[in-house]
């Protein structure tokens, strides 16, 4: 939220400075993320009027101006803006003055004639980026006054970074009873006044969604002047606040919003004659929104309606059909207080930007709704003019705002501080909470302001705030230190993040929430968890994997001309998994497993001289998830399996110890192309709990003796992988002892031609070492035999 210092300190007044009031109120919570002068520093520049103007004698576009600054004596000014006219009240920068960015002004000779200052636009004095002429000022302003000083612009701008559940300060008053309670200043709030009701016109209103609204009140107002000029002070506060001005009509309402924090629509009566309806919409229904975007409605969305028609999007935003014009006579007042559930999230899926919305899916104070409407009413009437109709103020069904019992003890156990009851007292009526006190106990009922106070912990954190974090002081906790030592086996996370760093990949954290085409695309998941209140409308559901994110890095990357990249990601997936149940850290038939997934794009190695450059390949990335795995990569195997996101010809499912823990493969060419990159990314991604234990390194004795290498070529059926054939082998030397000498086996070779057929050759090597005596040949021939009897009689193979 963003506001003026200046208007702040007519409601509440502390005797600090801007920086200081900015510190307060961050370590109150309310971080000011900005807190920035609204004009760049400049001196010397004062009001001044145009009395007469003359062309340049030696320049077309020139004038020579006489003005009037207040000294008592006309000053000759040399002028190319073109709206310098006799009787405009502008700036003057008088000899002398500082400019922002270090000009000085001095008098100067243009084209042979004197001029003493200059005559200042918008831009030159850093207030904005017009400079299409002089900047005209307010023609009731007297020369020779300080502009600082008329236009109030040594000010303050505060950008408020507020969390989601003080919606209560998005307002000058929500902050301002805020500064009161933290500097005990005093609060200056308005006089609400009774509006002189002059006509007997109302405009029935059937609340028919008691879930959808609480409390509606309104009144009609005829004869207004929607041309009529929006004051000077309400226009500087509303462009110090970041709104632009619109017309007189909207410029109220926006600033009652800002003001209060009471979001008020104004419809134009000749539209709404025949009365409002408020339901919630019906399948098939559109609305034309004040923005010009037309949307189709659904079932939970509210709607306020004139004669069946859909005439607002109820909380958020009004229609084209109802809107005031600058032609509009009559007009009909609306605030209302919708309930938080009934807005959360609907702004986002239309993709809308509304004030309203933002402050009603927060919590919007329900008590005040006829006084805020009777403080609008009288500003439409002092601003445009009219006729009053009576105030209509219709409660439905209002929140109820249960006691919350507040202990003494707890809350100085929470804290770690000493409070007295006393101290408690005085925090809780600084703050106007209404109170009682049993004992060492408050019952706080909250203000209907108030939404974010509904437990214990709740007014302990208002107890804090309002003493102040900074004073808490900082003890460290007197307890026994004692070191645990983390298991040999233990294979944390970190440990793999560093594992991953160190085989040159780069770590990204990206959002849980994806976008549902990436859970169908990626994952072939057709129903996804989906989120009740998305932050984005396109992010509307929970991931089940992580490589539709890094596919996202990578195409993002590419589109930035970056030609290699390496990523990994560790975080949570979640899917439906019925046999969960609620738990410290789980939510009943949700799982949600932990993951590594990585990708590789580009080529294998960085550009260099000495290797020539390939695209990264299958091969590449699983020898990098051989070096995650360390000493438990003999476990793994990798079986042909089909992944939506992966090409059916190039992926494999990753079973380690006979579990599956996830997938590797190079990303399907279809995906590839859809995210506009040459060629496609290899990835992997498993489940860090099947890693999460590594073997414990066992000493074994070093054989002295000499290793023996033989190799063996065999005809085997094509279709055979090769894995089976290495489990065969390693099964028939883990069940005979004398084959207990065989150290290693490998495939070193291929070989196929047309005359194969159905049929190919494998080259093995195998490497025999024995451990108390060198190996005649009699066993190696007799090991040979065994592996290959085993080969024949389980594959049918042959020897080359």
């Amino acid at each position: 939220m963003q506001f003026p210092e200046s208007w702040l300190r007519t409601w509440a007044n502390p005797d600090i400075d801007a920086q200081a009031l900015a510190h307060r109120l961050t370590m109150a919570g309310l971080e000011v993320e900005e807190a920035d002068p609204y004009a760049p520093p400049f001196s010397g520049v004062v009001v001044a009027r145009i009395e007469a103007v003359e062309s340049h004698p030696d320049a077309d576009k020139l004038h020579v101006c006489r003005v009037n600054d207040g000294s008592g004596e006309l000053q000759q000014i040399v002028c190319g803006a073109p709206n310098a006219a006799a009787g405009l009240v502008v700036p003057l920068a008088r000899v002398g003055a500082t400019l922002p960015g270090g000009m000085k002004i001095g008098p100067v000779r243009m084209r042979g004639v004197q001029s003493n200052g200059m005559l200042c636009s918008s831009r030159e004095l850093g207030l904005s980026q017009d400079h299409a002429g002089l900047l005209e000022l307010p023609a009731d302003l007297v020369p020779g006054t300080d502009l600082r000083k008329a236009l109030d612009l040594d000010d303050t701008i505060y950008l408020l970074k507020l969390t989601p559940n003080r919606a209560d300060c998005l307002s000058i008053a929500g902050v301002a009873r805020e500064v009161a309670a933290l500097t005990g200043c005093a609060l200056h709030e308005p006089k609400v006044p009774q509006v002189p009701v002059s006509i007997p016109d109302r405009v029935p209103v059937d609340v028919q969604a008691p879930d959808l609204c609480g409390r509606y009140a309104g009144r009609v107002v005829r004869g207004v002047n929607a041309r009529a000029a929006t004051p000077d002070w309400m226009k500087s506060r509303l462009e110090r606040a970041g709104q632009r001005s619109v017309s007189a009509l909207v410029d109220i309402s926006n600033y009652v919003m800002l003001e209060l924090g009471r979001p008020t629509h104004v419809f134009d009566l000749q539209r709404i004659r025949a009365g409002l309806a408020v339901r919630w919409a019906k399948e098939g229904e559109r609305l034309e929104l004040l923005n010009g975007q037309t949307i189709d409605l659904t079932a939970d969305v509210g709607v306020i309606l004139s004669q069946n028609v859909p005439e607002s999007l109820a909380g958020i935003m009004g229609g084209q059909a109802s809107a005031v014009t600058l032609d509009t006579t009559d007009i009909y007042l609306e605030a209302a207080f919708w309930f938080p559930e009934a807005i959360m999230g609907r702004p986002r899926r239309y993709k809308l930007t509304s004030e309203a919305g933002h402050r009603f899916e927060r919590g919007v104070d329900f008590s005040t709704v006829p006084q805020h409407l009777e403080i609008l009413t009288q500003l439409v009437l002092d601003i445009c003019g009219g006729q009053a109709g009576p105030l209509d103020d219709q409660i439905i069904r209002l929140p109820e705002r249960a006691p919350v019992r507040m202990r003494l003890s707890r809350c100085i156990k929470v804290l770690g501080i000493t409070l007295s009851a006393d101290d408690v007292a005085s925090v809780f009526t600084r703050l106007g909470l209404t109170f009682l006190q049993q004992g060492d106990d408050f019952i706080v009922t909250p203000p209907a302001a108030r939404f974010d106070l509904s437990i214990e912990e709740d007014l302990i954190e208002e107890v804090a705030r309002i003493h102040g974090f900074d004073l808490i002081p900082d003890e460290p906790p007197v307890a026994p230190a004692r070191m645990r030592v983390q298991p040999e086996v233990c294979y944390g996370l970190h440990a793999m993040r560093a594992e991953m760093a160190a085989l040159d990949y780069q770590e990204v954290i990206n959002f849980s929430f994806v976008e549902d085409a990436w859970e169908r695309d990626y994952c072939g998941n057709a129903d996804p968890i989906r989120l009740l209140n998305p932050i984005a409308s396109q992010l509307a559901v929970m991931r089940s994997s992580l490589i539709g994110g890094l596919l996202a890095n990578i195409a993002h990357n590419a589109k930035h001309r970056q030609s290699r990249v390496r990523l990994f990601e560790v975080g949570r997936v979640f899917s439906r998994d019925a046999s969960v149940t609620d738990g410290d850290l789980a939510v009943a038939g949700v799982a949600q497993p932990t993951h590594l997934a990585a990708a590789a794009w580009g080529p294998a190695v960085p550009e260099q001289w000495g290797v020539s450059t390939r695209a990264v390949d299958f091969f590449d990335v699983k020898h990098d998830l051989v070096s995650l795995l360390g000493a438990r990569a003999v476990e793994l195997r990798c079986e042909p399996a089909v992944h939506p996101a992966l090409h059916p010809g190039r992926s494999a499912r990753l079973v380690l110890a006979g579990k599956a823990i996830g997938w590797l493969g190079e990303v399907h060419p279809r995906w590839a192309q859809a995210l506009d990159l040459g060629h496609a990314p290899v990835v992997f991604e498993l489940d860090t709990a099947a890693i999460g234990e590594r073997v414990f390194p066992q000493p074994t004795e070093l054989s002295r003796q000499p290793t023996v290498v033989r190799d063996l070529a065999v005809w085997v059926a094509a279709a055979l992988p090769w894995q089976a054939i290495l489990d065969t082998l390693e099964h028939e030397v883990s069940t005979d002892e004398a084959l207990d000498v065989v150290k290693d086996i490998k495939l070193f070779d291929i070989w196929r031609d047309a005359e194969s057929g159905d049929r190919r050759s494998l080259a093995l090597r195998f490497w025999f070492q024995g451990r108390d005596a060198t190996l005649d040949e009699h066993q190696i021939d007799y090991c040979m035999q065994r592996l290959t009897d085993a080969l024949s009689r389980v594959h049918g193979a042959r020897l080359r």
